[in-house]
């Protein structure tokens, strides 16, 4: 089936209009920062979300509210004060392949950030401007940022994508979209000044990336970052302001396309 780009607009303000909508974030690893109110557990509760984000959303939804719960439900504050005895509890968590050194190493990092500064967002920002097109130098220099440990993990850094690796980086867009855009129906939190909404990258899971397709928004043979940018670039057509507020449209019209697609 072709679509004409008016069309394809058709489409997706029709999606964004049924899904961007409170009640669909229930089931959504989103619901997980939507628990806190203060500033930096949202932060922290966001960012686990999102790596914890592949395999079926309800897995991922439990095994995050298991995360927490071993952070007292007050993630920042056991962040910036837990000693070593309070880490037993978290060698038996795992997710899929992330597994116990990899989440010790993710509670040392954000201790070390944290008790420096104030936001995981200067993490991202460092060396980077609103004069950038998009995040890609952000994210680029997080991970780099991230593995400056002396005890960093090699086998941790599969958990943090870059787009030196070709990567989508699919749950780090996701966390920043969450971050940083600015939602008149409090989906998304805007916490973040110091990126646009309009550098985003839309996330690229293997449902949006089925949407895009067929929607001809991503024409690139590979999965990776350029696919994502160029996914992105296409978005911006229709919006250049808010590119990615068509993600929860995407993903959905994966589910549900017959209702829109005629």
């Amino acid at each position: 089936m072709s679509f004409s780009p008016k069309q394809v607009e058709e489409i997706l303000e029709k999606a964004y209009r049924h899904y961007h909508q409170l009640a669909f974030i229930e089931n959504d690893p989103i619901c997980i920062p939507h628990s806190f109110s203060k500033k930096q557990d949202i932060e922290i509760a966001g960012f686990f979300a999102a790596t914890l984000a592949w395999g079926q959303r309800k897995v991922i939804i439990r095994k995050c509210k298991e995360l927490l719960t071993l952070m007292d439900n007050s993630p920042y504050e056991f962040i910036k004060h837990f000693t070593q005895k309070d880490l037993k509890p978290f060698l038996q968590f795992k997710h899929r392949t992330f597994n116990a050194d990899d989440t010790l190493y993710f509670l040392h990092f954000l201790q070390y950030w944290y008790q420096h500064e104030e936001s995981l967002e200067n993490a991202f920002v460092q060396n980077f401007s609103l004069q950038e097109k998009t995040i890609e130098k952000a994210l680029i220099h997080f991970e780099k940022l991230f593995f400056s440990l002396s005890f960093a993990l090699e086998r941790t850094r599969k958990h943090i994508a870059t787009p030196t690796r070709k990567s989508t980086c699919k749950r780090l867009c996701m966390f920043l979209r969450w971050m940083v855009r600015k939602d008149k129906k409090s989906i998304d939190f805007g916490l973040w000044e110091k990126i646009q909404p309009s550098q985003l990258v839309c996330p690229c899971d293997v449902h949006t990336e089925r949407t895009a397709r067929e929607l001809r928004l991503i024409t690139r043979k590979q999965t990776d970052w350029l696919a994502a940018l160029e996914l992105t670039e296409n978005l911006r057509y229709f919006c250049p302001q808010d590119p990615v507020k068509y993600d929860f449209a995407l993903f959905g019209l994966s589910e549900a396309k017959q209702d829109f697609f005629s």
